[in-house]
């Protein structure tokens, strides 16, 4: 009981922080205005700028702001105890997060859905829009790189995942098309998109509970599984960015919004099954494990606190640096003003959207410490024979070094699987569907940080393109890399070179291994150990433009200076410790690049000292006027 106290516990302080504070941030900070106008309609072209039911774009921002993070950062972060895991997921979801989200949400709405970097140039200079957009490659390339790494990993895992996770493209296309094009009720088409996606995780996993499983169809789907889930990792990612690509340039009602809307459905009831399943387990008693040896009653196998873990890093500051999606995460800046901005059509629902899916994202990440925690101890007989409670969890958490992404990821899938057998449902079908979220999660990751990534390149084409000099008397730059720049700030030379630039880190072996084919496609570990640090400075210095923009119009600050300093000196901190670890690791390449983050951060934050003081009331320019379109002329003549 002690383990359902505590998520009841968790889901009450996140609703009364959504009441309070959220209430709090909406209303009166920023004051969100129903009648104001839009990016979505004033900009709309049906390619990126799309007016959407508040429904979809919670399902395509929910979907894209969690991925894998919230899994496997609490995941990992247990190994100091399930109590500073929990409390900073809590705490920093509520009084950061979701904050931050919900801000770069509104402050991108109110500046035509620019990026947070362009927002940057505009409330500090052009100098610091640079640097932000710099650092938003940078991170935007390693993401690229190893998400196609991560899902590729569970389809090796969970060979049962890979069926439904494709079959949710043509469904996704299905459910765009009627909703966009014929004004479709959103009601018909989600229950049988839900139904849909239900029967394709049944496919996949062979028609378990039926006499199928063992017959022609089940025995095809198994060795369709088997085939592909062997293909070598640099091809699984190079069809993940071939698919990353087409979604990317295609207008965003046809793929991109659908399938993140249809996931969130089916991961918000996974979620929901999942907490059914320990509603049950707690109460009732858990399923027998495979092996027919009874389950040990459900409790934290994980201990409450743990500051020296084998081989660990310091708890401080580290928590803050490997839990980040869950609590707070700068990549989240991305989707509020990369995508989710330009598709609101009222202001008012930035709050459910911003700050609303920060703490559902909170949320899973309280489930994971519990399926991790607590839900794993009940058995993992196909790796762990034998091994039960306690006893397991110590197997898997005995060293630091040992627990790995991949490692992190199964650990959930396996304990959430067994609290859904608990429920009776097939343990194939079980783990089936929590590998399909993860799957899932990390898909609608992928593809919208390809479309993000395809913004950042556009936005420093043009900023580059821009400042060349020697232009004809036609118009056109005498310079050589003139033409280059023009091709990239298209939305299809954008995104190549996006997807390019990832394949081409991703083909290198990790660190370690040899250049063989089983190791290609796994370049994107080469630079992982930074995303961590440049994932949070990140945060840290959108929370910089947030206070600038509350600066500017005499608001209080405080919400966002304080997190901005918390945020800016535990990943700076943990940098330097990880510097001095892989300096004495002979890791060059990776001392070069953190040395390079931390110089990009203090330039950064040093610009902001120097023009604080100057800024109090002083609004930044105002934006050039819209130019009126040639169907808004047309439709006024007539």
């Amino acid at each position: 009981m002690t383990v359902l106290l505590l998520v009841a516990l968790a889901a009450a302080t996140l609703t009364l922080g959504y009441c309070i504070y959220g209430r709090w941030l909406a209303s009166r900070l920023f004051q969100l205005d129903p009648t104001a106008t839009m990016p979505s309609a004033a900009l709309q072209d049906d390619r990126d700028f799309v007016p959407t039911p508040p429904a979809i774009v919670f399902g395509h921002h929910f979907t894209s702001i969690a991925g894998t993070g919230p899994i496997v950062g609490p995941a990992l972060a247990i190994m100091w105890g399930w109590g500073p895991a929990l409390v900073w997921v809590l705490l920093g979801s509520i009084l950061i997060g979701g904050m931050h989200d919900m801000a770069v949400l509104v402050v991108s709405l109110r500046n035509r859905g620019m990026t947070i970097g362009e927002i940057a140039g505009r409330l500090l200079n052009p100098r610091v829009r640079l640097l932000f957009l710099v650092l938003l490659l940078f991170a935007l390339w390693v993401v690229l790189a190893i998400f196609g790494w991560v899902i590729a990993s569970v389809f090796v895992q969970f060979p049962e995942a890979i069926l439904p996770v494709f079959l949710q493209i043509p469904i996704a296309v299905a459910i765009g098309l009627r909703v966009h094009r014929q004004g479709k009720n959103l009601l018909g088409p989600s229950l049988a998109a839900l139904a849909a996606m239900y029967a394709t995780v049944w496919l996949g996993a062979g028609c378990p509970g039926t006499s199928w499983t063992g017959g022609p169809l089940g025995q095809l789907i198994q060795g369709i599984n088997g085939t592909v889930a062997g293909w070598p990792i640099w091809l699984w990612v190079a069809i993940l960015l071939a698919y990353c690509y087409v979604a990317s340039v295609l207008p965003v009602w046809i793929l991109l919004q659908p399938r993140d809307y249809i996931n969130s459905l089916q991961l918000i009831s996974s979620l929901g099954l999942i907490v059914v399943g320990l509603l049950v387990t707690a109460t009732v008693g858990p399923a027998t494990i495979a092996t027919g040896t009874p389950a040990p009653a459900l409790e934290m196998f994980a201990p409450l606190l743990e500051l020296h873990p084998k081989n660990a890093p310091p708890v401080v500051p580290f928590l803050f640096v490997t839990i980040a999606c869950g609590a707070v995460s700068g990549f989240h800046c991305l989707v509020s003003s990369g995508t989710s901005s330009k598709q609101l059509r009222c202001e008012t629902d930035a709050r459910a959207v911003g700050y609303g899916s920060m703490l559902l994202e909170a949320f899973l990440a309280v489930i994971v410490i519990v399926a991790v925690g607590a839900g794993i101890g009940l058995g993992w007989p196909q790796e762990y024979p034998g091994q039960t409670g306690t006893e397991l969890w110590q197997t898997l958490y005995a060293d630091w070094r040992g627990v790995t992404g991949g490692k992190a990821i199964a650990a959930f899938v396996v304990g959430s699987g067994n609290l859904l057998e608990s429920l009776g449902i097939d343990a194939v079908m079980a783990r089936a569907l929590v590998g399909v979220l993860v799957a899932s999660f990390a898909g609608t990751t992928l593809d919208t940080a390809t479309r993000l990534q395809r913004y950042v390149v556009q936005e420093l084409a043009g900023t580059l393109l821009g400042k060349l000099q020697g232009r004809t008397a036609a118009g056109r730059s005498t310079n050589p890399l003139a033409l280059p720049l023009t091709w990239l700030t298209t939305p299809h030379g954008a995104t190549l070179f996006a997807v390019g630039t990832a394949f081409l880190l991703a083909l290198l072996p990790a660190p370690g291994k040899d250049w063989s084919v089983a190791n290609l496609g796994t370049g994107g570990l080469i630079l992982w150990p930074l995303f961590g640090a440049t994932n949070q400075l990140l945060a840290g210095l959108s929370l910089l433009v947030i206070s600038f923009y509350l600066r500017r119009r005499g608001l209080p600050t405080f919400v966002a200076t304080l997190p901005m300093v918390l945020m800016l000196v535990m990943p700076a901190w943990a940098l330097c410790i990880n510097i001095s670890r892989w300096i004495d690791g002979g890791s060059l390449a990776l001392v070069a690049v953190a040395v390079v983050m931390l110089a990009v951060e203090a330039w950064m934050a040093v610009e902001g000292m120097l023009l604080w003081g100057r800024v109090q009331g002083v609004m930044e320019e105002p934006l050039p006027p819209l130019l009126v379109r040639c169907q808004d002329i047309a439709h006024d003549q007539a």
